[in-house]
């Protein structure tokens, strides 16, 4: 289980760090849609980590549920 943590952690700040840069990318060029990147990024910022700490809330319980049986 704690493999699996790992990935799912790796996977959400490589996630975060892809929007980031697309959004810098599309500030950069001066894209039409560079105000709606910014704020995907914004909302990705909170919601990417929270959903992470959901899903290893997940895990845990699950991981004492199985313990338990």
């Amino acid at each position: 289980m704690k493999k699996f943590k790992q990935i799912v952690c790796i996977l959400g700040a490589l996630f975060l760090a892809g929007i980031y840069v697309c959004t810098l990318v599309f500030s950069i060029t001066d894209h039409s849609q560079t105000k709606s990147w910014l704020s995907a990024s914004i909302y990705a910022t909170f919601a990417i980590p929270i959903f992470l700490y959901v899903i290893l809330l997940m895990t845990k319980l699950l991981d004492k549920r199985k313990n338990i049986d």
